[in-house]
Order: structure tokens, then C-alpha cells, then sequence
């Protein structure tokens, strides 16, 4: 299985886990070089902690910033930030 069919299998499975269904059109067939990425389940765990993206239901209490303090020094990073407002509507 190549990865683009990895990528459908993936993507299918997420989906279908939501309760939505896709129904795939291949416009062109075509191999991608294993050097431009991976998928998402193929990535060390510490790969998704340098470059990922947690989602997060902030609870009410603590500031954007100190979730942000909290994230850092839990995962052990110097970088960490957050997009949008992480406040409760």
C-alpha cells in the first residue's frame, strides 16, 4: 500500500469514527517521496511533541498564558504558544 492509500485509509477511518462518509475522486495517480513527510501515525511520539498541535478545552480558572506556562513545562519545551483565545465562551 502506498502512502497515498495509507493517506485515504487514514483519513477514511477519522471520518468514519465521526460518522461521516467520504467518497474518494483520484484525479492522477502518483508516488510521494517518503522524504517529504510522514504520516501521522508513522511519527515518534517525539516528533508530534516538537512539531504538534494539541487541542485543548481549557477549563475556566487559569489564563491563556499560564496553559500555555503549563503545556511547556509539562512537555519539556521551549516553545509553546496559542492561536486564537483559548477563553470560555
Amino acid at each position: 500500500m502506498g502512502i497515498v492509500e495509507k493517506a485515504l485509509a487514514f483519513i477514511d477511518h477519522i471520518t468514519v469514527r465521526a460518522g461521516y462518509k467520504n467518497e474518494w475522486i483520484t484525479v492522477r495517480e502518483a508516488d510521494t517521496s517518503p522524504d517529504y513527510g510522514k504520516l501521522p501515525y508513522e511519527r515518534p511520539i517525539q516528533e508530534h511533541i516538537v512539531n504538534g498541535v494539541i487541542n485543548l478545552d481549557k477549563p475556566p480558572g487559569p489564563t491563556s498564558h499560564e496553559v500555555v506556562a503549563w503545556v511547556k513545562r509539562l512537555l519539556g519545551v521551549s516553545k509553546a504558544g496559542h492561536g486564537g483565545t483559548l477563553e470560555p465562551s
